[in-house]
């Protein structure tokens, strides 16, 4: 028959890998295995992220809330922008307000959250999102799949005793 439809089965939906990121930092971090009770959480999933980014060459910003009087701000750590949500506010309310400035520009972030408010605002502006554990899966296989490093020998003492000197003369 000629000019007939043919029925194809929908292309499956792709990952665009080239969208940045907005992460909602508290809601990775039981994720990934580290503990949000620990003094470094924060700082520990930074340099995680730090290094995805790095190895993706993507850009990202993570949002942490309850920063401490005189704590709160933004810090950059090469492609890993961090912000430091003063108490009094949300993580949430930041990443919402975040995709509300960029507007039209939203549709082309991923939002990475397990709150559903949050899902609800990156659909409301056409983002993307995905929970923190796809999220967290996609992480360990990155960090899973890049070269190591071949492990590096362990120091004699002698060694050790020569560094240490090196350093201290530098002081």
């Amino acid at each position: 028959m000629r000019g007939a439809a043919i029925w194809r089965p929908a292309a499956p939906l792709r990952y665009n890998h080239a969208m940045p990121y907005l992460i909602d930092g508290h809601n990775l971090i039981p994720k990934l295995g580290l503990h949000l009770d620990s003094i470094d959480d924060e700082m520990e999933l930074v340099a995680v992220l730090q290094e995805f980014c790095r190895l993706q060459r993507r850009t990202a910003e993570v949002y942490f809330d309850g920063a401490p009087a005189g704590r709160s701000g933004t810090q950059k750590f090469g492609m890993l922008t961090a912000h430091f949500v003063r108490s009094g506010t949300t993580a949430d309310n930041a990443i919402k307000a975040r995709l509300a400035k960029l507007g039209r520009a939203a549709r082309n972030w991923t939002v990475i959250s397990s709150d559903h408010e949050v899902q609800n605002s990156a659909r409301n502006v056409h983002a993307n999102f995905t929970t923190s554990d796809s999220f967290a899966r996609q992480l360990k296989y990155a960090r899973g799949s890049t070269p190591r490093a071949k492990a590096e020998r362990d120091l004699s003492n002698d060694e050790v005793d020569e560094w240490l000197n090196f350093f201290n003369k530098r002081k």
